[in-house]
């Protein structure tokens, strides 16, 4: 099998994405899908995707992790997919796609920024002091002093791997607060990749929704990572609940090719 594939990145964190409306990357295993997103003897990325034909719908969007494995809802990934089909020539103003975790809304700007609205979060859970929520991927999220002198691996890992988390495993972020009430860094070390990433589109929107500086209603959260800034948009309720969740930022093309499966 050949695979014509494409590679894009948002603030870092990199994905092979194919064209899959006719079928023709459906039977690709765990292990060619792996192989594709190792860095040393494939194309490299932290994630691949498939876009899919679905009724109703602009595309779906097939996440899988570096493994090889089918992954939960990638949010750099999805405003990433969203740029890919701008490029197959779907354009709309506003997008409509499916997704493991449901269905999102998505939009490009004219300066080229993509928006993608997330799925609401209707509760966040402490552990210790540190937070726990879904926000399409389960996160921990964890607030330090000194985000960039972490050893962001070796601490991730051990809350990944704890007993707790060891088997479906979880992503788990690091947060300082900037000067800025509304400004933060964030560092993530993310399940599947088993690394620290440039950038987790989900691990940003679980960040941000932890560091709201408006007790409730509208909150926007400016989001520093490894590879870029983001922005983080939503409404805190009076039950704490979030809704109307927005994560926005770069996506760009960095190129395409083709490469035999073997």
């Amino acid at each position: 099998m050949q695979l014509h594939f494409h590679k894009y990145q948002g603030t870092g964190n990199d994905f092979i994405i194919a064209d899959n409306r006719k079928n023709e990357y459906s039977s690709l295993t765990t292990d060619q899908i792996r192989r594709l997103c190792d860095r040393r003897f494939g194309i490299g990325a932290d994630g691949f995707m498939l876009l899919n034909e679905k009724a109703g719908y602009d595309f779906e969007m097939k996440y899988f992790n570096a493994d090889g494995r089918e992954g939960s809802m990638c949010g750099n990934g999805g405003r990433c997919i969203i740029k890919f089909a701008y490029h197959l020539n779907i354009h709309k103003d506003v997008y409509k796609f499916i997704a493991v975790d449901g269905e999102h809304e998505a939009e490009i700007d004219t300066d080229g920024i993509v928006s993608l609205k997330m799925k609401d979060v209707e509760k966040i859970k402490k552990i210790h002091g540190d937070f726990v929520l879904d926000t399409g991927s389960p996160h921990y999220v964890k607030i330090v002093a000194d985000v960039m002198g972490l050893d962001v691996y070796k601490k991730g890992r051990d809350i990944r791997y704890s007993k707790d988390y060891e088997q479906d495993g979880i992503n788990v972020n690091f947060v300082e607060q900037m000067t800025e009430v509304d400004h933060i860094l964030v560092r993530t070390y993310e399940r599947g990749v088993e690394d620290e990433t440039y950038s987790c589109g989900t691990g940003v929107t679980a960040a941000a929704l932890i560091s709201y500086h408006n007790e409730n209603g509208f909150n926007d959260v400016e989001v520093k990572t490894l590879g870029g800034k983001l922005t983080v948009e939503f409404d805190r309720t009076d039950d704490d609940r979030y809704i109307n969740i927005w994560l926005c930022g770069p996506a760009e093309k960095v190129f395409e090719g083709k490469v035999d499966i073997k």
